[in-house]
């Protein structure tokens, strides 16, 4: 049994989720594989290459890789598909974009946001919304799997010795599809995704301005922010904040909800966190049904408070 793990990078490194992916490939047992699609960037290839039980990294390099395509490295996948009996990526947004392609012109039935491999042909997933969890088998000769990656270990990276492939790129030069534009929010903070704290905003922050305020106590812990989907909804955060059922699922150690009424679509997200804390006026509200720790409380009066005891305790280690 074969696997390809489709590798996500930045150019300079392999994201984190990758190596998630290649942990729950690990629990498939078989021959791991990774592809990667760069613009000659060798840095990534050969830190792929020292990936824990990675035999084989497949390289592509175009200059069209300097910004990922989905239909592009779709076709790549596509070109060495006869050697494998799976195909797995992240639940990412670059994830959800290639897969599905290659599901459909393989002809073979996605199996999606995988949370725990049973056997090589049984899965658990969860449904709606996360309030169940589904044991799904499929019977295919081959599949298709994106894997939430907060339920996996991360790959140890720095320990492997694979084999690096470079291989031949289909034929682009009938494609339909080109790269206009990327919009992205820049940052100096971890990603969201990636980062050990997190701390997110909800309606009850009111207003944009407002996330200043949590603007200042992620600077000095470190930490990501993000917010729930009613906040991105209503303007206060810009859309890859989000964390949820249609944002963002995120496992950090710790979770800061400030203003978070606890929706179930947002504990979908960011329920797997080791340690979350919940700051809200409503002691009613569901989010404390998930918090180890909770603060009924103005946040208005709780985070400067909480602002200046970190303050006070920067102060003390310097």
């Amino acid at each position: 049994m074969k696997i390809l793990v489709l590798g996500e990078h930045n150019e300079n490194e392999i994201q984190q989720a990758t190596l998630c992916v290649v942990d729950a490939a690990k629990k498939l047992g078989g021959e791991i594989d990774i592809m990667l699609t760069t613009n000659a960037s060798d840095k990534v290839v050969n830190q792929a290459s020292t990936i824990d039980s990675v035999s084989k990294v497949l390289h592509f390099s175009n200059e069209r890789f300097q910004n990922t395509v989905g239909e592009d490295v779709a076709e790549c996948a596509l070109s060495i598909s006869d050697d494998y009996d799976f195909f797995l990526t992240s639940s990412s947004t670059t994830g959800k974009n290639i897969l599905p392609r290659i599901a459909a012109k393989l002809d073979i039935q996605q199996i999606s946001e995988i949370i725990e491999i049973i056997d090589p042909k049984t899965f658990k997933k969860p449904i709606y919304a996360g309030s169940c969890i589904a044991t799904v088998s499929t019977s295919q000769k081959k599949n298709a799997l994106t894997i939430r990656t907060t339920s996996f270990d991360k790959a140890e990276l720095g320990s492997g010795s694979a084999v690096v492939e470079t291989k031949n790129c289909p034929n682009f030069s009938s494609r339909r599809t080109d790269f206009v534009k990327n919009e992205l929010t820049v940052s100096d903070r971890p990603e969201l995704t990636a980062a050990d704290i997190i701390v997110s905003g909800g309606r009850g922050m009111q207003n944009a301005d407002n996330f200043a305020l949590l603007d200042g106590i992620a600077g000095k812990l470190n930490a990501a922010v993000g917010a729930s989907r009613a906040a991105v909804d209503s303007g206060f955060a810009p859309n890859d904040y989000q964390v949820g059922q249609t944002g963002k699922s995120v496992a950090p150690n710790l979770y800061i909800a400030v203003g978070i009424s606890g929706a179930i679509q947002h504990l979908a997200g960011m329920k797997e966190s080791k340690v979350i804390v919940a700051i809200n006026k409503d002691g009613e509200a569901p989010i404390f049904s998930v918090a180890d720790y909770g603060l009924e409380a103005d946040l208005f009066e709780a985070l400067p408070q909480f602002l200046e005891e970190l303050n006070k305790l920067n102060s003390i280690q310097k």
